[in-house]
């Protein structure tokens, strides 16, 4: 049993030893790796090794009081400082392979760096000191090489700039004023009409994800782009690099704070570039698709679980509101203050003016379908009231009511169908158009029906209606006879005669042929009203061979509606 209980203390005691003993030891293979092996797997492996044998000799007081340790501590504290040196020179090397000309730096960081992660924490852990100059080496060479490459992206993309609006294009001003009838050749012509219109340029919402632009390719083939494209192409690069830069960082320092210093730089050089933009830039359509694509991008980095952009996405947002604020005011102000007499043509069909409002309300009430953006609305609701201002004052000009009322339908009906075709909701606008165009139509179908039958109009709405005996009474063959006569006479060449006025008048087919049948249901009231009066009267039915029939009536008015 004595022998048995010694025994069973010695294996106790050698187990607790032999623990020690491999924990104290520094084996000479260790040394040889540490001091002169390359820096590889086996050299991490080792670097663990030697990690905890550091941390062994910190952590347990019972060894510090150890006759080993002072035999042991000199070596491990010079293994561990040739090891930190080691470390320091092949990181910094690494490093600064990241800043040659053509490095595509994420797979370096993929399949070189990530591969010596331990050695940062080496440095976290037994060099805080050396670890911050790696860090700061970092930061630096990152920083440097970023901005330098988001520099000379940009210098690229101006290149492909195409200029959509000065300050001089507005909705209301007038064409020649602005050089417009005499820019040369078909491209200019056709980016003055992306100046208010769509267009194509909504495409850029449908392509969010596509890869960012790469310019020698587009300059190769002579291609220019709205601002919007580039401005998309650079934002997207910019999540892209920010994407995966803040994933390596987050991995091998395993901090997060180092991405926001390294991207510090990279953020003020696209920020000088965007803000000297912004502030020449006068296209209203052109900062609402870029607010649009901010927005994506934002959904974009929400996603992909990417705090890290945030505070500068927000931030270009919040810049460009107040700069389309301003190009939208002086939108609304050219309106405003629009020069009737040079604006004015002797002519009742659509006004330029109107065209370019109508589509660029259509083109904000389109990027906005989906937003509902209260603010935008109230100014859209200014800028309908503006226009509709300037069209009665244009109205104005042309001597004839008629010709008044003929311009006011005319501008309206083209802002309802291009409110229309934009394939939105046309918003409250294109409500309040529809109402003031019905109104218009009403007025001009009574005075087209003045113009042909004036007396029998007058006739019709001096005489009550019902049929009460002394209001027959008082109407008499000789006051009923000639208007009966005239009318057969001449209604036939009339309704011609209005077709004509119609057809000429009113640009839009359709719109015109509903005028047409309007007035000649309104026509066929007062007559019918007037046949009426005549079977009241006594004696009325000498009457009845000039009396027109309402079939052949109806048969003249069929006849007109056919062309459509």
């Amino acid at each position: 049993m004595d022998m048995g209980l010694k025994l069973k203390n010695r294996k106790a005691a050698e187990s607790k030893l032999s623990k020690f003993v491999e924990d104290i030891i520094v084996p000479p293979r260790m040394i040889d790796i540490i001091v002169d092996g390359e820096v590889n797997d086996e050299y991490m492996k080792t670097l663990e090794t030697l990690s905890k044998k550091i941390k062994f000799i910190d952590a347990d007081p019972m060894v510090k009081s150890s006759k080993a340790l002072k035999d042991v501590q000199p070596e491990v504290e010079r293994l561990r400082q040739k090891a930190v040196s080691k470390i320091f020179e092949f990181v910094i090397q690494k490093f600064y392979a990241l800043r040659k000309p053509k490095t595509n730096i994420q797979i370096l960081q993929q399949s070189v760096l990530l591969k010596y992660k331990y050695t940062i924490i080496f440095l976290k852990e037994h060099a805080k000191e050396i670890y911050a100059e790696v860090r700061a080496a970092y930061i630096d060479t990152m920083n440097k090489v970023l901005s330098a490459h988001f520099r000379a992206y940009i210098q690229a993309l101006e290149k492909l700039q195409m200029d959509i609006a000065t300050s001089t294009d507005l909705l209301g001003v007038e064409t020649r004023s602005t050089g417009f009838l005499f820019s040369i050749g078909k491209e200019s012509l056709k980016t003055r009409s992306s100046v208010f219109a769509l267009g194509e340029r909504i495409n850029i919402l449908k392509e969010i994800d596509q890869p960012a632009l790469i310019p020698h390719i587009a300059e190769a083939k002579s291609q220019k782009y709205p601002y919007e494209v580039l401005f998309r192409s650079l934002q997207k690069l910019l999540i892209d690099t920010a994407t995966s830069e803040y994933l390596f960082t987050d991995d091998f320092f395993g901090e997060e704070s180092i991405f926001h210093d390294i991207f510090a730089g990279p953020i003020q050089v696209v920020d000088e570039y965007f803000n000297a933009v912004l502030l020449n830039c006068y296209d209203a359509i052109g900062i609402m698709l870029m607010i649009r694509i901010i927005h994506q991008h934002q959904l974009i980095m929400f996603r992909r679980r990417i705090p890290c952009l945030d505070s500068y996405l927000d931030k270009v947002n919040i810049s460009l509101w107040p700069r389309f604020k301003m190009v939208f005011d002086l939108h609304l102000n050219s309106l405003r203050n629009a020069n009737i007499k040079t604006l004015w043509e002797d002519d009742v069909h659509p006004h330029y003016v109107t065209r370019r409002y109508a589509e660029f309300t259509a083109s904000l009430v389109h990027l906005n379908v989906e937003h509902g953006d209260g603010q935008l609305d109230l100014n859209l609701e200014r800028l309908r009231m503006a226009i509709e201002e300037l069209l009665v004052k244009l109205s104005k000009m042309f001597s004839k009511p008629k010709l008044q009322t003929i311009f006011l339908i005319n501008n309206y009906d083209l802002t309802i169908s291009i409110l229309k075709e934009a394939g939105t909701e046309g918003g409250k606008a294109q409500l309040h158009f529809e109402e003031v165009l019905k109104s218009n139509i009403a007025i001009y179908v009574e005075e087209m029906l003045q113009e042909h039958f004036s007396d029998l109009i007058r006739f019709v709405k001096t005489r009550p209606a019902d049929e009460t005996a002394t209001s027959s009474e008082r109407v008499s063959i000789a006051e009923v006879e000639p208007l009966v006569k005239d009318f057969a006479s001449r209604y036939k060449a009339a309704i011609e005669q209005m077709h004509k006025d119609v057809i000429t008048s009113f640009s839009n087919f359709l719109c015109g042929m509903e005028i047409l049948r309007a007035a000649l249901a309104q026509l066929l009231l007062y007559y019918t009203r007037l046949t009426e009066c005549v079977k009241r009267i006594n004696g009325g039915s000498a009457l009845n061979k000039d009396l027109v029939s309402i079939s052949s009536i109806l048969f003249e008015i069929k006849k007109y509606s056919r062309t459509f």
